[in-house]
């Protein structure tokens, strides 16, 4: 799965790489009275930047965890912050986006956990360092009060060579050659052939610091290398 990431660059490097326009410094929304989001800590249920195939020109902020148009409510949404490759073109809940609404997530590394007594949290990022983009699916759900909540979820797919000893899951990660068609593709066979893990010989990890676990945390010092607890003893 894929249950938190990294976006901590600056919105210039955020429009240069993907061709759209966002604001230099604050490049996702905070709440009022507390301290702008540095990005190395993006979670669930967060307000986040996203690429919409409707919009491509500019960042929109969508809360990460999908909600069905169809829902009754909203409670299901931090369930449904990742959506199976395998399945996304005939899950009820999925589907219809997979064919109609889809975005980029954009980041510069996720986190994954290998399980143990102890579990040890990992940095995975490209071997460059460079922002890369996660294929998503977007939803607008309309609220009992007529207001328009819109939500999106990463697909995930089998883990790469460098994944599966860790997680048997990772997120889809797009060539850049593959995002235009990502967003503007509408057939559902070439869109399908996109599906598959991203190649292990263009990534790294390391371990980080387990403090990565708290939601509140959000600072460099969660992306610097640590000791492996194995390697403790």
């Amino acid at each position: 799965m894929c249950g938190r990431f990294q976006l901590s660059v600056k919105g210039k490097e955020i429009s240069e790489r993907f061709n759209t326009e966002v604001h230099d410094e604050i490049h996702r929304p905070y709440a009022p009275g507390k301290a702008v989001p540095k990005g190395y800590n993006c979670a669930p249920m967060q307000w986040l930047p996203v690429i919409l195939n409707e919009k491509p020109d500019v960042i929109s902020y969508l809360r990460w965890g999908l909600v069905p148009f169809w829902a009754k409510d909203s409670s299901a949404a931090a369930k449904m912050i990742n959506s199976r490759a395998e399945s996304i073109h005939e899950k009820p809940a999925f589907k219809q986006a997979f064919a109609q609404r889809r975005c980029l997530v954009p980041a510069n590394g996720f986190y994954e956990w290998k399980k143990g007594p102890v579990k040890q949290a990992y940095r995975f990022f490209l071997r460059d360092e460079a922002l890369f983009a996660m294929a998503g699916i977007w939803e607008s759900w309309r609220k009992n009060d007529g207001t328009t909540l819109q939500t999106f979820s990463i697909i995930t797919t089998a883990a790469n060579s460098l994944m599966a000893g860790i997680h048997e899951r990772m997120p889809l990660i797009l060539s850049r050659e593959k995002e235009e068609i990502w967003l503007q593709e509408n057939d559902l066979t070439q869109l399908q052939s996109l599906l598959e893990p991203f190649p292990a010989s263009e990534m790294e990890c390391y371990p980080v610091s387990t403090a990565v676990n708290a939601v509140a945390r959000d600072d460099k010092s969660l992306v610097d290398r640590v000791a492996e607890q194995g390697e403790l003893f």
